[in-house]
């Protein structure tokens, strides 16, 4: 059923048609509208659901932490300091193996105070373990957070994920979304592994000394690598029921048959560079939108990188010291290739600032450049 629906709304009809059983959220800017429709939903009884209204971030995953490890599906969502509240325990839940998924509308971290959109929150949050998918529109967050459970779940992965979408951007802009009806036969009812019984005693996230900590970290790394393929499969096979892919799952490709440059990003301005492409009938540059940052695709992104003569990166965060998170990441591509920085604390990223950027990366500009910079 198509719908003319905000993204926030969007996600929440996912929640819906995912049936968690425990929902935990505390509001924040700009995510506030996904956990008050969800809590709608449940006073509603369209959830079947216990909906805890906590005192803060940190209780709203430390909730959906102690509710997964019972062997239930969960859901929570945040933004910006409220994802830096939880800091501490993304780490429990991730070293734990609990399914946990939250969806995060990015915004920029304090100070100075911001409400509006960047990615610095949950770029901040690239090691805690979690996959993270970042979408473009409101229909892609509404199908990945879909997604997100089935990946999470799977027996060889059991490990949370965060999806992304822009602040406001994305959240808060009305665009018609087609509902799926049910997700029966793609996602089915939540069978735990491992759960927390009373009549057959388990250890969660025990006391783990040097003789035994690191191997931990290496089943975590090797699940998050494995789920590479699982992310491609689950795409594909949601594409093959809906009728919607999103890429091979990990990147998006866009005008890279004809590439001789590319640009690489994530999230929503995506869409104002394929705007900009089409609108200007370029043929040149190409772009690699960026679905999943972790796991990083790193194979498929040397396979599309070959051939081009040079790229840039634009990003919508700031790794102090060494410049742009993504465009560091990327530094094993060698070509030559410079750093975008925009669009920091929400400012908008022109159409004429798209335009400038292909030029420099025509020009195989090298470096960190600030667009739109007042300094």
């Amino acid at each position: 059923m198509k719908k003319l629906i905000e993204g926030s709304h969007a996600i929440a009809e996912a929640v819906r048609l995912c049936e968690p059983k425990v929902i935990a959220a505390y509001p924040i800017t700009p995510q506030t509208h996904i956990v008050e429709k969800i809590a709608d939903m449940v006073a509603n009884g369209e959830i079947d659901a216990e909906y805890i209204c906590v005192e803060s971030e940190h209780s709203a995953m430390a909730a959906c932490i102690g509710a997964q490890a019972t062997g239930v599906r969960t859901y929570t969502a945040t933004s910006s300091q409220g994802l830096a509240l939880m800091w501490e325990l993304l780490y429990v839940a991730s070293g734990m193996r609990l399914p946990i998924v939250m969806n995060v509308a990015n915004r920029a971290l304090s100070a100075p105070l911001n409400i509006w959109n960047d990615w610095s929150d949950s770029i901040g949050c690239r090691d805690s373990g979690w996959i993270q998918l970042y979408c473009e529109t409101a229909q892609e967050a509404l199908d990945t957070t879909i997604q997100a459970y089935k990946i999470a779940e799977n027996k060889d992965i059991l490990l949370p994920a965060m999806v992304c979408l822009d602040g406001f951007y994305v959240s808060h802009t009305f665009e018609p979304v087609d509902i799926p009806e049910s997700v029966k036969g793609f996602l089915e009812k939540y069978k735990p592994h491992v759960t927390l019984d009373p009549k057959n005693p388990i250890t969660q996230g025990s006391y783990a000394t040097p003789a035994y900590y690191q191997e931990f970290k290496e089943q975590q790394q090797i699940a998050i690598e494995k789920s590479k393929q699982l992310i491609k499969k689950v795409n594909s096979e949601f594409s093959s029921k809906f009728k919607r892919k999103y890429g091979n799952g990990l990147i998006e490709l866009t005008n890279m048959d004809s590439a001789d440059y590319a640009i690489v990003t994530m999230g929503s301005i995506a869409g104002t560079i394929k705007h900009v492409l089409k609108k200007e009938k370029i043929k040149d540059i190409g772009l690699v939108r960026l679905k999943s940052y972790r796991p990083f695709p790193e194979e498929e992104l040397k396979k599309t990188l070959s051939s081009i003569k040079s790229l840039g990166v634009l990003e919508k965060d700031i790794s102090l010291g060494i410049g742009g998170a993504l465009w560091s990441e990327l530094r094993f591509i060698q070509k030559p290739m410079a750093n975008f920085i925009a669009g920091l604390g929400g400012r908008d990223i022109k159409e004429d600032e798209i335009k400038q950027i292909f030029s420099a990366i025509r020009k195989k500009k090298q470096g960190i450049h600030w667009i739109g910079s007042k300094l």
